[in-house]
């Protein structure tokens, strides 16, 4: 049998290069070589890289295990259709509105899915704090609207910590988000899937530092306590697979995407996000909920490729001319 050959891209110039390089090495380990030829592009992170043409004769569907701005956004989506090489994960308007989270909410707003209040800002235009604090409450969460790994995110309770928060979610983006807090339990849901998506059991993050920061995800070992399958009845936890199933839906992803929540004690639910290529390290939800969920992680990968191929083929049936 003739093997998939695959190419991994990993790294790139965004903040979450590191986590990245994390992903793509589980995400090599769990390629079977029976089944593929292998290969890693690592993007440094002053960027640079183009495919050649000798690249695209010799690749047949692109893992791109990059997260955050120039790799998750729709940007290397919109470079790899162009070329019509097939990718794993969403495309490229499900990446761009994925990534934007501004926009990802106003999309879940129009579609009556539950979301937390906020104010998007852009610099110079930023509310002050007392404005934001009558609109919001208090405390109240900062963050560039387009990063992901909780980078740039910052929990906010006097004027003092809200005026640095801003600075420092404006050194990330030119526009940043500042969001009311819900006082309720963090639960994510993994969806994999194009036209008839799954959904995953749920899984609760417990953290143990102030808020799920990028400390506690990826450089304290005991940061958070996960829990899989979270602590949920079993009608909550069919009322989270159905939101997350919803979620993905409205914001046009494929392949796969974590769907990221938060369950109030009286049972309320409000999306607090999407992530359409969430981390593959050790300790990141999205394989743990599928192994858990029935699907070890080298059959995870076998699927995403997969997808990928399968919507590469549905794309290429298109008519492209009259």
């Amino acid at each position: 049998m003739k093997k998939i050959r695959v190419t991994v891209l990993a790294g790139g110039p965004s903040a979450e290069h590191d986590v990245s390089l994390m992903s793509a090495k589980n995400v090599v380990s769990a390629l079977d070589r029976a089944k593929y030829d292998v290969r890693v592009v690592k993007i440094p992170r002053r960027g640079g890289w183009f495919p050649t043409r000798a690249f695209v004769r010799s690749t047949d569907v692109v893992f791109p295990v990059l997260h955050g701005t120039f790799g998750e956004d729709g940007t290397v989506q919109g470079l790899l259709t162009a070329i019509g090489v097939p990718f794993v994960g969403a495309g490229v308007l499900g990446s761009a509105v994925g990534m934007d989270k501004d926009v990802m909410k106003r999309l879940l707003r129009d579609a009556k899915l539950p979301i937390a209040r906020y104010i998007a800002a852009r610099r110079g235009d930023a509310p002050s704090f007392a404005t934001a604090k009558r609109a919001l409450g208090l405390p109240l969460f900062v963050k560039p609207a387009n990063l992901g790994s909780s980078v740039g995110v910052s929990k906010v309770k006097s004027a003092l910590e809200y005026d640095a928060a801003l600075k420092h979610a404006f050194s990330f983006d030119e526009k940043v988000m500042i969001e009311e807090f819900i006082k309720g339990r963090e639960v994510e849901v993994a969806v994999l899937g194009n036209d008839e998506p799954e959904a995953s059991i749920a899984g609760e993050i417990a953290p143990t530092h102030e808020f799920y920061s990028y400390e506690a995800k990826y450089l304290d070992e005991g940061g958070a306590v996960l829990s899989i399958p979270a602590k949920l009845s079993p009608s909550l936890m069919k009322k989270a697979r159905e939101l997350a199933l919803k979620a993905y839906c409205v914001l046009e992803c494929s392949g796969l995407g974590r769907v990221d929540m938060f369950v109030t004690s009286s049972g309320k639910m409000y999306v607090n996000e999407i992530n359409t290529l969430p981390g593959f390290t050790n300790i990141s939800m999205y394989p743990k909920l599928w192994e858990h969920s029935g699907l070890p992680q080298p059959r995870l990968v076998d699927r995403l490729i997969e997808l990928a191929l399968e919507r590469a083929e549905k794309a290429q049936a298109l008519r492209r001319e009259r």
